[in-house]
């Protein structure tokens, strides 16, 4: 793990003290556990499975009300063990506020930055791209990504030339909705790229079907986006209690429940849910921790889902 600033002392305490505002047990985490770590395939770099998502929710302006909570959801993440913080330009002021926060913090060093390219044109493309470094002030910019494959046949090309050149570390292209599952399954296997990114929740799992096994047959990395299904999810199971039998993978949250059967495919190497709440971003991590569902598990919890 990367504690380089911040002791497992603290991470814990942090952590537990999250757990007591959301209503979860103190108890959640012991000295000896930590968060569940997987490679990237093309280079066997480790990122933790639980990152964070900035869509809506780090679109906010300068002011202190609106950037402190923020700053407790990068903390939160980075103690619980995590790292990968996915942005865009399509998320308003989303970038910026992700390169003064961390900056603000020290965090640089402990975060894996991803962002996109969302545009047309081979020079619009670039000059985007060099205003998302400067924004979040990453350089090189860890993962580059190509938003929903607009232009991607352009893009790509830049994006290769940039790796070559050390200015971007990682090749990635996204999109969230399931009739784009095909091309991107095209693109895994006819092109020389590092992730993908796309729709994934325990209601929405045509990834299953063959782009998630393509991407693990080709060694490309998958991060998930809309693991909630935009929050329908949460509105789904209101009111409702976790089934006994979650505990037997070590699940004490509906968001930890939703979280850690899309982390159960081995294919998938991070999710990537959105907050900007501190006490969401700790539960979150909880997911990273423990046990994970086995087969008849997840069946159990399709059933009781649908």
């Amino acid at each position: 793990m990367n504690y380089k600033m911040l002791s497992r002392r603290r991470a814990l305490k942090q952590l537990a003290a999250g757990c007591i505002a959301i209503g979860m047990p103190k108890v959640l985490f012991s000295q000896n556990d930590q968060i569940m770590k997987r490679a990237i395939p093309s280079t066997g770099e480790i990122i933790g499975v639980v990152g964070l998502g900035t869509w809506q929710t780090f679109d906010v302006g300068n002011s202190s009300p609106e950037r402190e909570p923020l700053k407790a959801v990068l903390k939160a993440l980075v103690d619980g063990g995590g790292n990968v913080v996915d942005s865009s330009p399509m998320y308003g002021s989303s970038e910026k506020v992700v390169g003064d926060l961390s900056t603000e913090l020290g965090l640089k060093k402990d975060l894996f930055y991803a962002t996109k390219v969302w545009t047309s044109g081979k020079q619009s493309g670039i000059d985007q791209m060099n205003a998302s470094m400067l924004k979040m002030k990453a350089n090189p910019m860890d993962l580059m990504q190509i938003h929903n494959l607009q232009d991607w046949k352009t893009h790509i090309k830049t994006l290769y030339d940039w790796k070559e050149r050390g200015l971007i570390r990682y090749i990635g292209i996204t999109h969230y909705v399931n009739s784009a599952h095909d091309d991107l399954e095209r693109i895994i296997k006819s092109e020389n790229i590092d992730f993908v990114q796309v729709n994934y929740s325990i209601n929405d799992r045509n990834a299953e079907k063959s782009l998630l096994p393509t991407a693990k047959d080709n060694g490309v990395a998958v991060l998930t986006n809309r693991p909630y299904s935009g929050g329908s999810l949460f509105r789904k199971t209101s009111g409702q209690q976790l089934p006994e039998w979650a505990a037997e993978f070590e699940c004490k949250s509906w968001g930890q429940f939703f979280l850690k059967y899309l982390l159960a495919n081995d294919a998938v190497t991070c999710v990537i849910p959105g907050t900007s709440k501190e006490k969401h971003m700790i539960d979150n991590m909880g997911a990273g921790y423990g046990r994970l569902p086995d087969e008849n598990h997840k069946k159990k919890m399709i059933e009781l889902i649908s």
